[in-house]
């Protein structure tokens, strides 16, 4: 047997458990998942628009937003599905921050993010 196969053996090896771990985290992530829906939420008052369940797609996930004034009064909201959705901390827009959490990890995973 070729030796140089022998040598390159172990880092076959390690890509393979490598590239097997993450489909399997991928396989889990791909469950449709209930999230909590809401697209308006102004602080102390319940939603007041499209409150209710919408089921997050294999590329989607469940998302919470709030919107904060520059002086970090809490201004609004809101939660649902999101494609491509990714967690983002004090994003400037106009004169408030906006952060984003994003979760696969059970149903409802957004209620209180």
């Amino acid at each position: 047997m070729d030796t140089s196969l022998l040598q390159g053996l172990p880092i076959l090896l390690c890509c393979f458990t490598v590239l097997s771990g993450s489909f399997l985290s991928r396989d889990q992530s791909s469950e449709a998942i209930q999230c909590r829906m809401c697209h308006l939420q102004f602080p102390g008052e319940n939603c007041t628009k499209a409150r209710g369940i919408c089921t997050a797609t294999m590329n989607e996930a469940c998302s919470t937003g709030t919107i904060f004034k520059k002086d970090g009064t809490l201004w609004l909201t809101f939660m649902g599905c999101l494609k491509n959705c990714a967690n983002v901390n004090n994003m400037k827009w106009s004169i408030y921050l906006v952060n984003f959490r994003c979760c696969r990890s059970s149903h409802f995973c957004n209620d209180y993010i």
